[in-house]
């Protein structure tokens, strides 16, 4: 007998710990008998009928489906057919997507028998133990398993009590190899809940905050650092919700860095300390990376979605973490928050723009079930659309042509900013707007109005945009941008096809050749380039010419006319941005 768990992820390099921990958490508390738990993990990219085929040759006699925002409408369309071509087989629901109104999401899947709410490893573990027991066409005894809602033998909804919280350090492991996880994300949990009651999250209705024992934690952290996974992504909600749990791993990581591994956490800044802060200036560059969820600058918008962080108190921790020019940070705003109208999240975004994160993620309102948000979305004048994502459509303060104007903000953002490709062209462009936000918002009117925007650019197209860009809407000197969008251009990458805006490079040809000989014998400036042949070290590193002190330029935007020759290393990268180290020639 066989009890199939379904995963569907967003991406290949995505993978569900839920499925993961129901499996190991039963099998070691279960003897097994004449069942087996089964996985199957596909993505949203997959067609539906080659999901449906593959889940069909199994031949499960019972089926869970984990569901989340990204894959609840594909899931509800399999288990219609799935059940077409199985009507024997239980379907069970599980995961945040189903698991508040769950008269609703019953109703929202009549092929399925039941849902498992709230956390599921204690609950998973009792239902296979009730199958072994009674076998797939019996309900008597259902009325006893907390955590699940299921269809009794009228076809009505039988809701159950909700089960209590479990003991984290009780949940296995559940890594013993990583050699099918190749190029995909490990994630990993050492805290469930969170403190806070952020309005628009569904982690606010779980206040209960638990940890699991350091001890385990330190033993599992160090499977991953002999291991050396690129990525271990955690989790928790709030990883630096417990101070001294947080600090210590840390400290742990501090002390016992590979020197390969990147650890990603999502953390509040205000509760970050002079005690962290002194371990996190010791790290490596690219040994931790964080994310911290900004939301907005606006008190009032602050105050109504139960943000008690004070922008402030993240601004001076942001600020202080940035000079130690070691820890990639991530900062989130969300658009569409109530009393938060266009100009406001203008200002918002100016706020975050100005401590210059590594990325600047620009997010809109989702409105999920069982959040205080979608309880309190009359009162805002929240409209949302239907299906998931549930994303805003407008508020009593921001309107739908607003929100088309913050998703070409959002693309440009994303495409300028957070791919890290044009660090310093923007950074010279932003001198010609009086603020951060305004320089996106046009950005995103010159995209509209050339039609730029559901095309698939190249990357050296998207520099020639910004240039064209440059010399219509700003009085930036063609020759001084030429030279800035070159310097980003090679920064990233060698690139075969030397950009159309690029300086002639003609008259400096031999200079460079007679250089890069003598650093074929000396070694001067490059390590790592033993034996290889002058002609060779040319094509393995980009040597510039720039015509202005184009250093001077980027950070102060003086000119000072001169030859700048730039020399850029593709095999010594910057760990956080990934740009390649760039040397001067004398």
């Amino acid at each position: 007998m066989k009890f199939l768990l379904v995963a569907i992820n967003a991406k290949y390099i995505h993978s569900n710990p839920a499925i993961y921990s129901l499996k190991a958490y039963a099998e070691e508390r279960l003897e097994m008998r004449d069942w087996e738990i089964a996985l199957a993990e596909y993505t949203i990219n997959h067609e539906k009928y080659a999901i449906l085929k593959d889940i069909y040759k199994k031949r499960p006699d019972v089926i869970g489906f984990s569901c989340y925002i990204w894959n609840i409408s594909l899931v509800r369309e399999l288990i219609t057919e799935l059940k077409k071509l199985l009507p024997q087989v239980p379907i069970w629901l599980g995961g945040p997507e189903v698991s508040f109104d769950l008269n609703e999401q019953m109703r929202k899947v009549p092929e399925a028998f039941g849902i498992m709410f709230g956390e599921g490893e204690e609950t998973f573990l009792e239902l296979l133990s009730w199958y072994q027991e009674h076998g797939i066409g019996c309900r008597t005894g259902l009325d006893t398993i907390r955590g699940i809602a299921w269809r009794n033998e009228d076809g009505g909804i039988q809701i159950n009590p909700q089960r209590s919280v479990l003991d984290l350090s009780q949940v296995p492991f559940l890594y013993q190899d990583l050699s099918g996880w190749k190029n995909r994300i490990i994630y990993y949990e050492t805290s469930r809940g969170c403190p806070y009651r952020c309005s628009y999250c569904l982690s606010s209705v779980d206040k209960t905050v638990r940890f699991r024992d350091l001890s385990i934690v330190k033993k599992e952290l160090d499977f991953f650092l002999k291991e050396k996974p690129s990525q271990v992504k955690l989790v928790d909600r709030t990883f630096n919700a417990g101070k001294k749990h947080g600090l210590a791993i840390w400290q742990y990581l501090l002390e016992h860095d590979n020197g390969v591994t990147n650890f990603h956490f999502e953390v509040s800044a205000d509760l970050i300390g002079e005690e962290e802060l002194n371990v996190m200036r010791q790290m490596r560059p690219g040994l931790i990376q964080l994310e911290i969820g900004v939301q907005t600058t606006n008190k009032k918008t602050a105050e109504a979605i139960h943000r008690t962080a004070s922008f402030e108190k993240i601004a001076e921790v942001v600020r202080k973490i940035k000079t130690f020019s070691n820890i990639h940070q991530h900062l989130d705003l969300i658009a569409g928050l109530p009393y938060e109208d266009y100009e406001s999240f203008g200002y918002s975004f100016d706020d975050v723009y100005e401590l210059r994160p590594d990325q600047l993620q620009l997010g809109f309102l989702k409105v999920l079930y069982g959040s205080p948000m979608y309880e309190q979305k009359e009162n805002f004048g929240i409209v949302y659309e239907s299906q998931p994502p549930y994303e805003v459509l407008n508020t009593n303060w921001l309107s739908y042509d607003d929100i088309i104007r913050l998703k070409g903000v959002e693309e440009m953002v994303e495409v300028y900013y957070n791919s890290g490709q044009f660090t310093a062209s923007m950074e010279c462009l932003l001198r010609f707007f009086d603020r951060p936000f305004h320089l996106y918002e046009r950005l995103a009117q010159y995209y509209e109005t050339h039609h730029l925007f559901d095309i698939s650019h190249s990357r050296l197209k998207r520099f020639e945009i910004l240039n064209e860009f440059a010399l219509e809407e700003t009085s930036m000197d063609p020759w001084i941008f030429a030279q800035v969008l070159t310097y980003d251009a090679y920064l990233r990458e060698n690139m075969k096809n030397r950009p159309m805006f690029a300086l002639p490079q003609d008259k400096w040809k031999e200079e460079k050749k007679q250089w890069s000989m003598r650093e074929a014998k000396e070694h001067s400036l490059l390590a790592g380039y033993d034996r290889i042949p002058s002609r060779q070290l040319l094509n393995m590193v980009h040597v510039e010419v720039f015509e202005i002190d184009i250093d001077g330029y980027i950070k102060e935007g003086i000119v000072v006319p001169k030859e700048c020759w730039k020399v850029f290393d593709y095999q010594k990268r910057d760990p956080l941005h990934m740009g390649a180290a760039v040397f001067s020639i004398e």
